[in-house]
């Protein structure tokens, strides 16, 4: 197989003690051809160890966000092939050269690094993903076993198709997924271990918690809304017409409730089919680029 250029993406905030970890056992490995790491908005020693260990570093000097990260540092990266990994010291150099293996058999588009339920940061983090997991196998059929890993290596050409659509925010790895998925590229997945993180973590239960439910909606106008828009519409209808024969039954009337819980079945249906028209449209426009 001929030399393919791999470029690594590292996004890194106040991840000092993490890539202080990391970085060496990279050097040591020197496996990669390209390393580069985004400083988004760090207020330690975050870009002068990159450096130290022979990194590209690209710096933001506020805070634009993972997601922003991964985005820049892609432009700016030369392979054929791109790993994104965490800054924070969780990943190991045995997951990335287990990913790289995979991805050399020449199946797939992306390889994600597939964490254990030993690897979540916290036992809510672990329901989550699961519950994500469970939700994205479902609309779009394929076994999904990570949605959010960060640990993750892709076709740079196909990565390129989808760029546009990525958030800024934490929710990349969802939306890069499902946009591969969507667009008929295999994506695999390695069982990885990974190690409990350095310095804190910059995901709030609380305040990113409205952000990682929008996840679940994400994943489905990504890939298939109908198939989450027609059961919340055939639930709606269905509860309006027992309310419809019950009241009949009992008063011999159709009272609003029954109306209103159709009529919402209606509007959630059409919602539904014009939010997949959308998404066809969507990937009909990245694929004529």
């Amino acid at each position: 197989m001929e030399k393919i250029r791999l470029s690594i993406v590292i996004p890194a905030k106040n991840e000092a003690e993490g890539l202080g970890i990391l970085l060496p056992e990279l050097v040591d490995w020197a496996g990669y051809d390209e390393l580069i790491v985004v400083s988004d908005g760090s207020s330690d020693a975050t870009a002068e160890v990159a450096r130290s260990y022979g990194a590209k570093v690209i710096v933001h000097n506020e805070s634009m966000g993972n997601g922003a990260s991964i985005k820049n540092g892609f432009r700016e990266a030369t392979g054929e092939w791109v790993l994104f990994m965490d800054g924070d010291g969780q990943h190991r150099v045995e997951s990335v050269i287990a990913i790289l293996q995979e991805m050399k058999k020449g199946e797939a588009a992306m390889v994600v690094g597939a964490r254990s339920s030993d690897g979540q940061a916290s036992k809510w983090r672990h329901l989550a993903n699961a519950f994500y997991n469970r939700f994205a196998s479902f609309v779009t059929g394929n076994k999904i076993r990570d949605l959010t890993s960060g640990l993750r290596i892709v076709v740079a050409s196909r990565f390129s198709e989808v760029l546009d659509l990525l958030p800024n925010g934490f929710s990349y790895p969802t939306t890069s997924t499902m946009a591969f998925m969507r667009s008929g590229y295999v994506v695999r997945y390695v069982g990885v271990d990974v190690l409990k993180r350095k310095g804190r973590s910059h995901i709030r239960v609380f305040k990113d918690g409205m952000r990682f439910l929008l996840i679940i909606f994400k994943v489905a106008t990504l890939y298939s809304p109908l198939k989450v828009f027609i059961p919340i519409s055939s639930l709606l209808f269905l509860l309006g017409l027992v309310r419809y024969i019950y009241t009949y039954a009992t008063m011999g009337t159709f009272t609003n409730m029954s109306a209103l819980l159709m009529v919402s079945a209606v509007q959630v249906f059409l919602v539904g089919l014009v939010s997949e028209q959308i998404t066809a449209l969507m990937y009909q426009a990245k694929s004529r680029r």
